[in-house]
């Protein structure tokens, strides 16, 4: 089953259930998807639609801390309900020896001898780790191992 058929099922199982925060959360992801299709003019596949997830949960993690800083429980709990609902539809993340193995294959693939060439890693690593590592993580742990090279 793709990620879109799924997220159409979850879709109609919670307008039948009458769960409203569920169904809004999901009507939001399938408009942000739409919104990406039309506007490059394709039909997004399994990957892309878990880059527009990304984009999302990334967008909720900012509001949530911004809405804490602010007081407003109330929008920070909807925001977290919304995020939560997301991380499911996204890949099973990879551990940290998992991340260090990759990045490790990536410098050697690269070639990579200094801090001048993080983008020769990274645009190895992105396609690999897209939706499975936060990517600023994955960044920072390129920035220490090419420093020590």
């Amino acid at each position: 089953m793709t990620l879109r058929a799924r997220i159409n099922d979850d879709m109609k199982a919670a307008m039948r259930a009458g769960e409203t925060g569920k169904r809004d959360a999901i009507r939001l992801l399938l408009s942000a998807v739409k919104q990406r299709e039309v506007d490059e003019r394709i039909v997004l596949d399994d990957a892309a639609i878990v880059a527009v997830i990304d984009k999302m949960l990334k967008q909720r993690r900012d509001s949530i801390t911004q809405f804490e800083a602010a007081g407003r429980h109330d929008l920070a709990d909807a925001e977290k309900f919304e995020a939560n609902l997301l991380t499911a539809y996204m890949p099973a993340g990879l551990s940290a020896d998992e991340i260090a193995a990759a990045i490790t294959a990536a410098v050697s693939e690269s070639g990579a001898s200094g801090p001048g060439d993080m983008g020769k890693v990274m645009a190895i690593l992105k396609p690999k780790l897209a939706g499975r590592a936060d990517m600023s993580e994955v960044s920072k742990l390129i920035k220490a191992r090419l420093a020590g090279v």
